[in-house]
């Protein structure tokens, strides 16, 4: 059956642009330091700096590009142009090595360009939502999105894996390119009635800032992602050196893991709005941050047979990918209830320069603490951390949260 939502065109296209363009994103997560690794022969040094490339937009520019498009308006418009740019830097790639022109420079930014056009994408898409979803159905609305999300987690690492053993790693990418392209044709297509752009001149660029500030559900709901997203990329930055080394799980049997825990978010995806029904959207939120952590607790607890250890990897993955579902649906939809039109790009920018810009701290420290203090002794720190993100929800207003928030005043 076709969930009503899909039947509205609108709709339709947003979700089958964003559908296909984070299918491309998951090809590329594999494709893109595969080219560095097998075209270029890349050591250490220049992954991380091919990491660092891809992370800092969200750092130097979401503040910037918030306040940019609630000024500019236009907002499908610039997610088109995003798109764009992002299947033009993608195909140079495969263009280069075709030549023999493939560089690290290249690829640093490539990795940079993109990430950049993925910021401004993303701060757009808040208001281009709400504009085609009607507010009783934003649960609804986002079970589908992060659902299609869930599955590219399924289905991006195997599709990228198997283009690369068939193309080569730099023509993998041609996937993502095209991916980009049926997303931007998709959004072309579609019609919406934006909100008013914002005049206002003082205090434009931070006013996402001073919003959350003022907002207590989206203050606690920042505090908590970002503190769950800091000790997450702790843990993951060590959980694969930890899972081959010490636990010896072979990288084919790992990657089975990992493809538990994108099953885990698929359910979850279905689920949530059923949860959120009977005991309220904030208390899912609650639920799904401490769901989301805990099971990472098996890892470092994970010993004895082989078949033990894996039951054990597999249902951590399997558990989180399922909170984490929860998490973003409900978080998801409590924000957009809460922020008001004009200010819609302005909190996307600056909820992301928080909550993204915690990530290479959290890797960075999770390395280091990796090679202090032991591999299993940081994954233990790490999931507890992740645990403790409740506690800057427990005692906000988002337990009583039940149904979907009325707009809070800007």
């Amino acid at each position: 059956m076709i969930p009503r939502l899909l039947r509205e065109r609108p709709f339709r296209l947003f979700w089958t642009a964003q559908a296909v363009s984070q299918l491309g994103d998951q090809v590329s997560m594999i494709a893109l330091p595969l080219a560095a690794v097998l075209a270029l022969d890349a050591g250490p040094a220049q992954m991380g700096y091919l990491s660092a490339a891809a992370l800092a937009p969200g750092l130097l520019f979401s503040l910037h590009f918030g306040a940019a498009v609630d000024r500019r308006g236009r907002r499908r418009a610039t997610m088109v142009a995003a798109d764009l740019g992002r299947a033009a830097l993608l195909g140079s790639v495969p263009l280069a090595a075709a030549f023999g022109a493939l560089t690290f420079a290249q690829l640093y930014l490539v990795a940079f360009g993109t990430g950049t056009l993925s910021v401004l994408f993303y701060v757009s898409y808040s208001t281009l939502f709400t504009a085609l979803v009607p507010r009783s159905r934003y649960v609804e609305a986002n079970q589908l999105v992060h659902g299609s999300r869930a599955f590219s987690f399924v289905a991006g690492p195997s599709l990228g894996g198997l283009l690369v053993q068939l193309f080569t790693a730099p023509f993998a990418l041609l996937a993502d390119a095209v991916s980009f392209l049926l997303s931007a044709l998709c959004l072309r297509s579609l019609e919406a009635v934006e909100p008013e752009t914002e005049t206002a001149e003082k205090g434009h660029l931070v006013a996402g800032l001073r919003f959350i500030r003022a907002t207590p559900a989206l203050l606690a709901s920042l505090l908590s992602t970002a503190w769950v997203n800091f000790f997450n990329f702790v843990f993951m930055s060590i959980f694969v050196l930890y899972a081959t080394r010490e636990l010896h799980v072979r990288p084919g049997t790992l990657g089975l893991v990992l493809g538990v825990g994108a099953v885990g978010g698929i359910v979850g995806a279905v689920t949530t709005g059923r949860i959120a029904r009977r005991i309220g959207i904030g208390p899912a939120f609650v639920v799904g941050s401490f769901g989301f952590a805990a099971p990472f607790l098996l890892v470092p607890a994970a010993g004895g047979a082989r078949w033990t250890v894996l039951g054990m990897l597999g249902l951590a993955e399997f558990g989180a990918g399922f909170g984490v579902m929860m998490l973003d649906i409900a978080v998801g939809s409590i924000q957009q209830s809460l922020v008001p039109d004009r200010l819609r790009a302005r909190f996307s920018g600056a909820y992301m320069v928080v909550n993204y810009g915690v990530r290479p701290l959290g890797a960075l420290a999770g390395g280091w603490l990796g090679a202090t203090i032991g591999l299993r002794e940081t994954l233990w720190l790490a999931a507890a951390g992740g645990v403790a993100s409740v506690l800057f929800l427990l005692p906000s207003p988002v337990p009583r949260i039940h149904e979907l928030p009325e707009q809070a005043a800007a």
